[in-house]
């Protein structure tokens, strides 16, 4: 496997994760998306960490798949679902991160790229960037998994759109429809993406981190528990809550040490 596929950076408390196949637009193919799936596995063990980004080298985020490797990786139904679960576990330790996350995009974001930043909880986009799932000009319909992941973040009325005529949205139909948090000129998107991850980076970090638990839960359709309700309110007992208090009553910047 090339482990540099997606490589890992770390400034402080703030991880960058980046796509890198530049030459093919950073088109995913198994290796990275196995990569991809134990790099996150890696973040969430580490407790010293308060935000990830995650962007692609070069030009562009990701632009789908890497097709050069379906005929051998993915000719048939059954190898589709092999390489499926691959895509799916990483989709899914990504979207489960207790870390905030960010993507910053630029470039080609479209197919299973587009499913990537569906699973970060923000997505800052630099102008001139391209949103889409062509998939309809391969004869493949969209994954359950990775029908999912866009799911939580996109409309179904707009993923049919994007899947039935296969268009691709520039960044200010795509922010209309919900696609992005944030659209930004492309000289200033790295600037913005850092800024965001230092103000993220200064919060409370197991606020973050139960208020990602909490939205996840919520997503999910059976009642909310008498025991997970309480739970909810489980942080007051932590040193970061009493540190919070003390310093917004003295107007001093709170010290958050995550516990």
């Amino acid at each position: 496997m090339n482990d540099d596929i997606i490589r890992l950076e770390r400034n402080g408390a703030i991880a960058t994760l980046t796509i890198n196949n530049p030459e093919k637009r950073n088109a995913m193919n198994l290796d990275a998306w196995r990569r991809l799936g134990e790099v996150a596995a890696d973040l969430e063990a580490d407790d010293d960490l308060r935000c990830v980004l995650l962007t692609g080298a070069g030009e562009h985020f990701a632009a789908g798949a890497d097709i050069s490797e379906f005929p051998e990786k993915r000719k048939n139904a059954a190898q589709a679902e092999e390489f499926g679960a691959v895509v799916a576990d990483a989709l899914k330790r990504l979207a489960d991160l207790k870390h905030p996350t960010i993507a910053v995009i630029r470039g080609a974001c479209t197919g299973g790229g587009l499913e990537i930043a569906c699973c970060c909880d923000m997505r800052l986009a630099a102008e001139g960037s391209r949103f889409g799932i062509p998939i309809n000009r391969l004869g493949h319909a969209f994954a359950y998994p990775e029908m999912a992941a866009a799911l939580t973040v996109i409309p179904a009325a707009v993923i049919m759109e994007l899947l039935l005529e296969g268009r691709i949205l520039d960044t200010d139909e795509a922010y209309a429809k919900g696609l992005l948090t944030r659209v930004v000129p492309a000289d200033q998107l790295d600037d913005e993406a850092e800024t965001v991850a230092w103000r993220v980076s200064q919060g409370a970090p197991l606020a973050a981190r139960g208020s990602k638990k909490i939205l996840r839960r919520l997503r999910r359709p059976e009642p909310i528990t008498p025991e997970e309700l309480k739970s909810g309110y489980a942080l007051c007992d932590s040193e970061d809550y009493q540190e919070g208090v003390r310093a917004f009553l003295a107007k001093e910047k709170p010290a958050f040490k995550g516990r």
